[in-house]
């Protein structure tokens, strides 16, 4: 049984350089989010983000190694299952999977999750962790700044529900993290307390994503890991506060968690039907690459792998999508969209930001032998999300 940290243990732990992980669990290809920066006031670390992920089954995010602390959990209670769910994704390119949490707020098969654990999917899976049933999903709607996905479970009913907290949250709170450590379809929970309800944390640009701020971030010292973006954060009474979203990695380990009613706004706005600035109903554009070492582009702008040197290099192309139609093959390097110079992957992501299914759009690329192309086409719609 291990022995809880104070809160000035834990500031002081905090004074020494760390990482941070978002969490999702990542199958065949394993997922990364590279190096960023976490403020959580009033000191500052050297982070990296994870998406929830490795080998569904095999990436634990336990072991420590080096200067890392090794993260101790639980398996989690009847009362912590309740309401929460495993989700696992296939990625359109090489069967790639990952795994991560939900939350069940509708009898009906709504799920709360993190946008980055279905990000790019091409099918979700859910298991109702009480009771064993699975179902597939699909994407109602996405807020990618904010890290919210609203999910809807095909054909389901009567479902358990989790209850969301209606009282203030408080630093030095009780909290427990339940989720799918490790993506072993097994929930487990984490303990302990929160430190901060002010903490900001910050992806650097990786892949085709730009670097992404999240802030007022419930900060607590509970043992965060990968597979549980999505799951939820309990307070004492056994209601929701906030969403397992990221965690440090070091000789300390701290969560973050997305506060609930932040969540539960992006979450209404998406049920209007009507788009914002940050809102997506639906699918996102599509255009249908893998880039360099391992994740697709899609329209909405965040890929998960890099290009490395001038433009963007072609890993892959998903057959019937803008990219194919284009002609585009693995091992071309993409240099240009919409006129917009490439230099590297995320940049590709960046100049399809605010696209919709069904735009045009001008590609232009070199082949293998170093000859230029250019081709205009209609994006698609992301397979899910």
């Amino acid at each position: 049984m291990r022995t809880r940290r104070d809160p000035e243990s834990t500031a002081a732990a905090r004074r020494r350089p760390g990482r941070i992980q978002r969490m999702r669990a990542a199958g065949i290809a394993t997922l990364l989010v590279g190096a960023v920066t976490c403020s959580a006031a009033p000191m500052v670390t050297t982070p990296m983000l994870v998406r929830a992920g490795g080998p569904a089954g095999g990436y634990g995010g336990y072991a420590a190694y080096g200067g890392y602390a090794t993260a101790v959990t639980q398996p989690a209670t009847a009362q912590q299952t309740a309401g929460v769910v495993l989700i696992e994704t296939v990625l359109p390119y090489q069967n790639a999977q990952a795994a991560g949490t939900g939350m069940v707020l509708t009898a009906s098969g709504q799920v709360l999750t993190n946008y980055h654990v279905v990000e790019g999917a091409g099918t979700i899976t859910v298991t109702i962790a009480t009771t064993g049933q699975r179902f597939e999903a699909t994407v109602v709607g996405t807020d990618p700044s904010a890290d919210v996905a609203l999910l809807q479970l095909t054909g389901a009913s009567g479902l358990t529900t989790v209850k969301a907290d209606d009282d203030q949250t408080h630093v030095g709170d009780t909290v427990t993290a339940v989720g799918n450590a490790g993506g072993t379809g097994t929930l487990t929970a984490a303990a302990g307390t929160i430190s901060s309800l002010t903490a900001s944390v910050t992806t650097a640009s990786e892949g085709s994503s730009g670097s992404e701020t999240l802030s007022s971030m419930i900060e607590t010292t509970a043992d965060v890991v990968s597979g549980d973006s999505g799951g939820p954060l309990f307070d004492a009474e056994g209601e929701v506060v906030g969403i397992d979203t990221a965690a440090s990695v070091g000789v300390q380990i701290d969560g973050y968690a997305i506060p609930i009613a932040r969540a539960l706004a992006v979450v209404e706005q998406i049920r209007t039907g009507t788009e914002t600035s940050t809102v997506r109903i639906g699918p996102a554009a599509f255009l249908g690459v893998e880039l360099s070492s391992g994740v697709a582009a899609s329209g909405y702008g965040y890929a998960r792998s890099a290009g490395l040197g001038s433009g963007a290099t072609v890993s892959d192309v998903v057959t019937g999508t803008a990219a194919a139609s284009a002609g585009l093959q693995a091992g071309d390097v993409i240099t240009g969209v919409d006129g917009q110079a490439i230099g590297s992957a995320s940049d590709v992501g960046a100049a399809l930001v605010g696209a919709n299914p069904g735009d045009q759009v001008t590609i232009g690329w070199t082949d293998t032998s170093g000859a230029p192309h250019t081709a205009t086409v209609a994006l698609g719609a992301s397979p899910v999300a």
